[in-house]
């Protein structure tokens, strides 16, 4: 049974979590090359500007699931809303690049407590059992916020220049993100093992116990190899097209047709979670993710099966989102959620922070983009080989009730 107020705080989650996807992540690509051009600044260092705040927020994650866990996802998340207005409107003020940096740090601290991870706290927490619905419903509408927000951010590029455009987004924040976290975020929280709270309910959990746990370390380790190989897919499967002659607007609409498929992924969820255990949901998922990476590899054309492949990655991704935001509560309970997920993200952030950079590197490397998937394949599949090992000691795995 959900908390009180549940369903209208997922609401208002539902559009704080899309407008923050929107602003602090997605309308960074669509900026840039007006960055770089306006000041002078290269692009590499305007997007290292970026990077670094994708690590910024990787490294908080942990920090912030404690406080979560402790004062509950409204004071968290309304305050992460607060420090992001002043970070965004410091990136449209900046007068140099050292302000510029900094505005970009700070934002990265607020996206800790206003992407996906903390909603799914919140969510797992308020909905219990019903968690797995809520937060289908989340990830398919804050899915859409590429396609509102990067059309948005170039319309207002274009009548107001890259400044002006980030001094909406960040009037955008305030009006939206924050008020709405402030007012609708009511739902009851306890700390964890405080009683009658939802974030109490589940198993009794020592928090050193598990995180020393083998099971806990090997899912940090199978999930942040998986969104690795997931997140350098997304961002290099343009170039990689390319290289096999595709054009370049083939190579946007094959991203897009795995955007589509992304969206169909996560509708597959909720009938695999019912069916298989977590610890086989785990192994089927990464294995997915790891098998369509190297179908891209090794297809080539025509289009239409390059395009049907999209597809299958962009499910397998789709899927994947939702496995990160219920692998701690199927093996360990709600009641140290927030703490856990949030030191189980970190690595996975920074993972996917890293992920662009590191596979158009490995491309350089190896001497071209259908040679780095393949790796990127295998580390997918090095991750689907940890999975059985994230079952928690105790008899049929604590946390997996059903076979795996």
């Amino acid at each position: 049974m959900s908390a009180p107020g549940a369903r209208r705080a997922l609401v208002a989650l539902c559009v704080t979590v899309t407008t923050s996807y929107g602003v602090l992540l997605y309308a960074f690509p669509v900026l840039a090359p007006a960055i770089s051009a306006d000041t002078g600044w290269s692009l590499g260092t305007v997007t290292a500007a970026y990077s670094a705040a994708q690590v910024t927020s990787a490294l908080a994650q942990a920090a912030v699931g404690r406080w979560l866990e402790r004062a509950g996802p409204r004071a968290v998340m309304t305050t992460a809303a607060a420090l992001a207005v002043p970070a965004v409107a410091g990136i449209a003020l900046a007068p140099g690049l050292p302000v510029f940096f900094l505005a970009w740090l700070a934002a990265g601290a607020a996206t800790a407590g206003l992407f996906y991870p903390p909603a799914f706290a919140a969510i797992t927490g308020w909905f219990g059992e019903g968690r797995v619905r809520a937060l289908t419903a989340l990830t398919l509408v804050a899915g859409l916020s590429s396609t509102v927000f990067a059309p948005l951010t170039a319309a207002l590029e274009a009548a107001l220049g890259w400044r002006g455009a980030y001094g909406v987004l960040a009037l955008v924040l305030l009006c939206v993100v924050l008020p709405l976290h402030a007012a609708a975020l009511t739902p009851p929280w306890r700390p964890a093992g405080g009683a009658g709270g939802a974030a109490g309910a589940g198993r009794a959990v020592g928090l050193r116990e598990v995180v020393a746990d083998r099971a806990f370390l090997a899912l940090t380790a199978a999930l942040t190899l998986g969104a690795f190989g997931v997140y350098a897919v997304v961002v290099n499967i343009v170039p990689l097209l390319g290289e096999r002659g595709f054009d370049t607007a083939v190579a946007a609409w094959a991203l897009g047709v795995g955007g589509v498929g992304q969206v169909l992924g996560r509708l597959a969820y909720a009938p695999l979670e019912r069916r298989a255990g977590p610890v086989a949901r785990a192994v089927a998922v990464l294995a997915a993710c790891a098998a369509s990476t190297a179908l891209l590899t090794v297809v080539t054309g025509p289009l239409a099966l390059v395009m049907a492949v999209s597809l299958l990655a962009g499910m397998a991704r789709g899927i994947f989102t939702l496995l990160q935001a219920t692998a701690v509560a199927d093996r360990w309970g709600t009641a140290r959620y927030a703490a856990l997920n949030g030191i189980l993200h970190s690595p996975l952030m920074l993972a996917i922070a890293l992920a662009p950079w590191a596979g158009a590197a490995l491309a350089g490397l190896l001497g071209g983009y259908p040679a780095m998937f393949a790796v990127l394949a295998a580390i997918g599949a090095a991750g689907a080989l940890l999975a059985p090992l994230t079952r928690p000691a105790g008899a049929g795995g604590r946390g997996d009730p059903r076979p795996a």
